[in-house]
């Protein structure tokens, strides 16, 4: 995929290029090529499948110390690299009888075996493995393990004639499966089929369905194309199944990342407990890896891997390994990486990140690096995958593997970007070191938070905070804000927001990481809502539709009534549950004769006395990013603040005390001394 063209990707990846056409629609085309370039530019880590020996294990982690050897599995986690951080449920220890070599391939057994379980094989069946590549040999020897009769097959004569040392019944390419596999069980035809193939073609489907007995299974664990015809598999009533990767847990972040476990007695066999199994099946000698290894390659030789598999090179292969020289670990050494030496000039500002995301990447890195006032000085990334590659594609000084080095590093101010759970922490430290703070929405996650960055801000002197609220320098915001001026009397604001719904499994609906849609963009309306109206929260009282799945925290169906210090008052509705057909923001304003309408921060209508109406169509939407970021370093230029820090810490514990109103069902006050030590 990396290698096609973008026609060609659009080809692949039909459901992006949808995602992508909804984007011009409502961002314009300029801003989603910005967005689009800089993820196609970004690096993709590679590898899913290692083993290697732990030199630190986390406090919570049972059963692994420093020194095993252990398997690891988990795109993201698991990659060719000399150092991986593997989470605890993606990594398991290797029996003292089993090489390493044979270890490496316990991610890829895991497959195969998933695969086979959905298959629920009984001895004495008969079964069909459609693509004897690496994970079909793997799987004709579970079947086998399992007392099974296996027909294999594949367009490789080599592969089969493989299969058969294993004891499968070979179909060589041209023959008929079909018959074969109602010859050799008496014409009922196969129990089930095991697709371990890739393919464009309909055919292997069609193929199932027509080898496959009356109630057969066909388990898909390759990739194939499944217009699965309804003859055969209607009439038979065969059982489909997808398999998913490498058991229960894939793809489900309360396993793999946060290292929850599923009960063994009601989920005998997860993703890590698969792992475990296929090892032990290789410590028992029931599968032999051995074999399937054809090639070996130094890291350094590994584009030659690549080679080979793209084609390049015309010689059979099957097992490729990646080998690493034994490497001491040192913690002492430095993780920095120099990228650009020269020295950066006096005039700009010299800017660090703490984090690069989608939205650091694609919304706040382009306008900093195309206004000329901004040197890059260094980058730390939650991961560190994508660090080199952003580094290099924004011209930082250097990237690194720590917070630390960011705060002893010379520069002048820090974005932070990450995700919400790191913002209290990393702005309390930023200003502890007397550096300007940006941080993305939210600056806190609780009360306690913003305590600590109130205490930090007023023992550091002069170092400024700045939050990514960008609403309120939207044009269409400040065309609003110029419509009021003048009038004296407090204003009436309502903003609905038609926000949508996020996975359940989102990072952000994580209540110790992202801590719900409240928290996490709630904050956004609230600092509109105040930069509206020009003053601060004084009260907030918040209320929430009941769900059985939803906490106070979680709740993304709320009702916010504000009031503000200068008398005015606010109405914020969120909501998951609406149409996308809607537009998704909407924003009323009223007071002292006059109104005004935002619509979707694409158009402006002002209202005036009884008949005056202007409507002003801004072309594209823009809610205000490019604009805050140039008031933001203007600010920084003139020692001067582009929006009050009061103003920033109202909102921000707001935020925090609207899920504390959902919870107890009373108004809060919005009061800053709560933040002060008493």
């Amino acid at each position: 995929m990396g290698k096609k063209s973008l026609l060609q990707k659009a080809k692949a990846r039909p459901d992006l290029v949808k995602q992508v056409v909804g984007k011009v629609r409502a961002e314009g085309l300029r801003k989603t090529l910005q967005t689009v370039n800089s993820r196609l530019d970004a690096p993709s880590p590679l590898g899913y499948s290692c083993v290697g020996t732990v030199v630190a294990a986390g406090g919570l982690v049972a059963g692994i110390q420093p020194g095993d050897r252990v398997a690891c599995g988990g795109a993201d986690y698991a990659n060719h690299a000399e150092f991986v951080a593997v989470p605890k449920n993606l990594a398991v220890k290797v029996p003292a009888n089993v090489t390493d070599d044979e270890a490496a391939f316990t991610t890829v057994g895991s497959i195969a075996l998933q695969g086979v379980r959905l298959s629920q094989p009984e001895l004495g069946e008969t079964f069909l493995v459609v693509g004897l590549g690496l994970l079909g040999q793997i799987a004709v020897q579970l079947l086998r393990a399992n007392g099974c009769k296996v027909v294999g097959t594949d367009l490789d004569p080599a592969l089969v004639a493989r299969s058969e040392s294993f004891g499968a019944i070979g179909v060589p390419p041209g023959a008929d499966v079909t018959r074969l596999c109602q010859s050799v069980t008496g014409g009922h035809g196969v129990d089930g089929v095991v697709v371990c193939a890739g393919s464009s073609s309909n055919t292997i489907i069609e193929m199932c369905g027509a080898a496959t007995r009356e109630k057969g299974r066909v388990v898909v664990v390759g990739a194939v194309r499944m217009d699965i015809p309804r003859e055969d598999y209607f009439k038979k009533e065969i059982s489909v199944i997808i398999s998913r990767s490498y058991g229960p847990g894939r793809y489900d972040p309360f396993y793999e990342e946060n290292g929850n476990d599923y009960p063994l007695a009601y989920v005998r066999f997860t993703e890590q407990r698969n792992m475990e199994t296929f090892l032990s099946l290789v410590s028992q000698d029931k599968i032999d890896i051995k074999s399937l290894i054809t090639h070996r390659f130094p890291v350094d030789d590994a584009a030659k891997a690549y080679a080979l598999i793209e084609g390049d090179k015309t010689e059979p292969y099957l097992g490729i390994l990646l080998q690493y020289d034994p490497k001491p670990f040192d913690p002492a050494e430095s993780s920095r990486i120099a990228l650009t030496p020269a020295k950066v000039s006096g005039e700009k500002v010299k800017l660090s990140f703490y984090g690069a995301g989608n939205y650091a990447t694609a919304s706040l890195l382009p306008p900093l690096q195309s206004s000329g006032k901004v040197s890059f000085s260094g980058l730390v990334t939650a991961s560190g995958r994508s660090a080199q590659g952003v580094a290099k594609q924004f011209g930082f000084g250097f990237c690194a593997g720590s917070f630390k080095d960011l705060l002893e590093c010379d520069t002048d101010a820090i974005l932070i970007a990450t995700r919400h759970n790191t913002h209290g922490v990393a702005v309390r430290d930023a200003l502890r070191a007397r550096k300007h703070v940006y941080v993305e929405k939210p600056m806190g996650m609780s009360v306690s938070e913003l305590a600590d960055i109130h205490e930090a801000y007023s023992e550091c002197g002069q170092a400024q905070v700045m939050v990514g609220f960008n609403r309120r320098f939207a044009p269409a915001t400040q065309q609003a804000v110029g419509h009021f001026s003048g009038i004296k009397s407090p204003l009436v604001v309502n903003i609905r927001i038609n926000a949508g719904p996020i996975p359940g499994d989102h990072w952000i609906q994580d209540p110790e990481i992202g801590g719900g849609r409240m928290i996490g963009e709630g904050c956004h309306f609230i600092d509109l809502a105040s930069a509206l109206v020009g003053s601060n929260v004084k009260t907030v009282y918040a209320v929430g539709t009941s769900k059985a799945e939803k906490s106070a925290l979680l709740n993304d169906n709320l009702c916010l009534s504000l009031t503000f210090e200068n008398g005015s008052a606010a109405n914020i509705t969120y909501t998951a549950d609406g149409s996308k057909a809607m537009a998704k923001e909407y924003v009323e304003v009223f007071g002292g004769g006059r109104s005004a309408q935002i619509h979707d921060f694409k158009e402006v209508v002002l209202f005036t006395g009884d008949t005056g109406i202007k409507r002003n169509k801004l072309g594209v939407q823009d809610k205000g990013q490019k604009v805050m970021i140039a008031a933001w370093l203007d600010g920084l230029k003139r020692g001067e603040s582009c929006v009050d820090y009061e103003c920033l810490m109202a909102t921000s514990l707001a935020t925090v005390m609207a899920v504390e109103s959902l919870a107890c069902g009373m108004p809060m006050k919005v009061d800053l001394s709560v933040l002060s030590p008493h």
